[in-house]
């Protein structure tokens, strides 16, 4: 048995019911579990004498609204997902734990009473995707300015924001405004002397 497949067993064993399916791939194990147990499995994975997950690597929250774009069948599951990078020092393994989130905003309960290093993570991902943490001590912007309107890792924010700020010189102080920079279409940038050879079959 390979160490990704004894990982796998015993990340599956160690969850029981609350893992609802996983997946090997790129050298990695990724178990999928859902966002109400998302505490009690993390929790467990971090406890477990087999798996020993010691260590909160990362979490980070991913947006999926235009990933059936590039898939040939119907994407089943919710637009956000949050993702945890755990590692176990002692048996030196990586597991990728994932939940899928509804609602708006999405709600997660909190892991910092199990990882303290939680904290900024959760915060960055409020800040940026919009994903609420029930039981944060301290759930505000880390990134943005707290007047910011938005998050801006969502795929629908728009690339010039919605605000733009600049200091007044008359009112003495820091100023909102709407955007005046005009949207524009990103296009990649093309060497005109290779795309020439190219249609020239050289």
């Amino acid at each position: 048995m390979s160490r990704l497949k004894k990982l796998e067993k015993c990340v599956v064993k160690c969850l029981g019911d609350l893992c609802l399916g996983t997946k090997l791939a790129f050298d990695e194990v990724t178990v999928e579990v859902a966002p109400d147990n998302i505490k009690s499995a993390l929790t467990a994975l971090r406890d477990h004498e087999d798996t020993r997950f010691d260590q909160l690597i990362d979490l980070c929250a991913v947006d999926y609204s235009e990933y059936t774009e590039h898939l040939e069948r119907e994407w089943d599951k919710p637009r956000y997902a949050m993702v945890y990078h755990l590692q176990s020092v002692e048996l030196n393994w990586r597991v990728r734990v994932k939940t899928f989130l509804e609602g708006e905003p999405p709600m997660l309960d909190s892991v910092i009473d199990v990882w303290p290093a939680a904290n900024w993570f959760e915060r960055e991902a409020f800040d940026v995707m919009g994903i609420a943490f029930s039981g944060h001590p301290d759930l505000r912007r880390i990134l943005t300015d707290y007047g910011f309107i938005g998050h801006p890792f969502r795929k629908d924010f728009p690339l010039s924001g919605y605000v733009e700020m600049r200091y007044d010189e008359d009112k003495k102080r820091v100023v909102y405004e709407p955007v005046t920079v005009e949207p524009r279409i990103l296009v990649p940038r093309v060497n005109r002397e290779i795309a020439k050879q190219n249609e020239q079959g050289e």
